[in-house]
């Protein structure tokens, strides 16, 4: 399912894989993105409720920000979490594309100040 994809998109990722990913240029994944065979994102009204599910007590966690232009058609919509459609990237993810990059230490009730560039 397709629909008119904002400017940025939004990825929390391990900080040793976010570093790794940026030595060699390109996402190296999370292990939700390789067992699903696509890089899992959330738009900005979804960041939130994603970082309380399932990022909840971890830190060391690196949130960034993704232009979706680069992305091209290999950007989809699709249903997931309550019918609602989220952004997953069936393609490499270049790191030339991310925007803004901030640590993550989150809370285990997951409440967490975004910053001000989540938009």
């Amino acid at each position: 399912m397709q629909q008119a994809a904002p400017a940025f998109i939004y990825k929390v990722a391990d900080r040793e894989v976010y570093e790794a990913s940026r030595q060699v240029g390109r996402f190296l994944g999370q292990p939700v993105d390789h067992a699903d065979g696509y890089i899992h994102f959330s738009a900005a009204a979804q960041l939130g409720q994603t970082i309380r599910l399932y990022f909840a007590g971890l830190s060391g966690q690196v949130l960034f920000q993704v232009a979706t232009a680069p992305l091209g058609q290999a950007l989809r919509w699709e249903a997931s979490r309550g019918g609602d459609l989220f952004p997953h990237l069936f393609g490499e993810l270049p790191m030339s594309a991310v925007v803004n990059a901030a640590v993550l230490d989150v809370p285990a009730d997951g409440q967490v100040a975004l910053p001000d560039w989540v938009r």
